[in-house]
């Protein structure tokens, strides 16, 4: 069946000319037909932080994390996923097909192609659990201090993103629909599926463009795939959501990097 879509968008022009509520209200049209369904769970949640709409208009995240070391600074475009992370020892940057490292000296320890988009993931929750190629599936609540919060399972279709074995659980407050816990496991390294569960708490946030986004994330000790006692916490500064996309060339390799393989 051919799409009834660009017959009703040249209606909606047509009928709206010139004006600034025209303008206006072709965009809402197009913004609501281009919309994926989703899950009435995961839909109420995108809802009570601003909207998974208000969300697909932006191109451009910019945050900084406070770490002892210094902080990080780490812009990433939203669309094509291209990132850079700065601190004053080293860069990481993705340019879309490349993971890419530059330092003038071994500042960094860690693998730069499992971290370089690793904290912007967890920032852009819940957001992020709107990408294409995700299952969602009903699971037991978790029960922490006496509270249950529902549980929604995410998982990937094969071949989607460098870890598509990855599982994740977000667990959100029943009554606000905000999302409270994420659960998940690691398999960038064995590359199979893992049992082991890890837990970060959301509950501090910030409004940003319209959108509720984390100002502090805490991480937990974990038993028997269930959080405990509070680990650490990382907060988020000096965030900007924007609707102008990055340059690319923020995210080319510079002379002198090594590429991640």
């Amino acid at each position: 069946m051919k799409s009834i879509f660009p017959v009703l968008l040249v209606f909606l022009i047509a009928s709206c000319k010139q004006t600034p509520e025209a303008k206006t209200e072709i965009e809402e049209a197009v913004i609501t037909t281009t919309s994926k369904i989703y899950p009435e769970n995961i839909s109420k949640i995108f809802k009570a932080h601003g909207g998974i709409d208000t969300w697909n208009v932006m191109e451009n995240l910019v945050f900084e994390t406070e770490l002892p070391e210094g902080n990080e600074k780490t812009t990433t475009a939203l669309k094509s996923r291209k990132s850079l992370i700065e601190t004053n020892k080293f860069k990481i940057g993705f340019d879309g097909e490349k993971v890419w490292l530059k330092q003038d000296t071994l500042a960094y320890k860690g693998n730069a192609k499992f971290y370089y988009n690793l904290m912007s993931y967890f920032y852009a929750m819940p957001f992020i659990l709107g990408d294409d190629g995700i299952i969602y599936e009903d699971v037991e609540p978790l029960i922490f201090e006496e509270k249950e919060y529902p549980g929604i399972k995410i998982s990937y279709n094969d071949g989607v993103g460098e870890s598509p074995e990855d599982e994740y659980v977000l667990y959100y407050d029943s009554e606000t629909n905000k999302m409270t816990w994420l659960s998940y496991t690691v398999t960038y390294f064995s590359k199979e599926k893992s049992k082991e569960f890890r837990y970060i708490k959301y509950s501090n946030w910030q409004t940003i463009e319209g959108l509720l986004l984390p100002e502090t994330l805490t991480w937990y000790n974990y038993e028997n795939n269930k959080p405990t006692t509070k680990r650490s916490d990382l907060k988020f500064i000096n965030v900007i959501l924007s609707k102008e996309k990055p340059s690319d060339t923020l995210f080319e390799i510079p002379e002198g990097a090594k590429i991640i393989e």
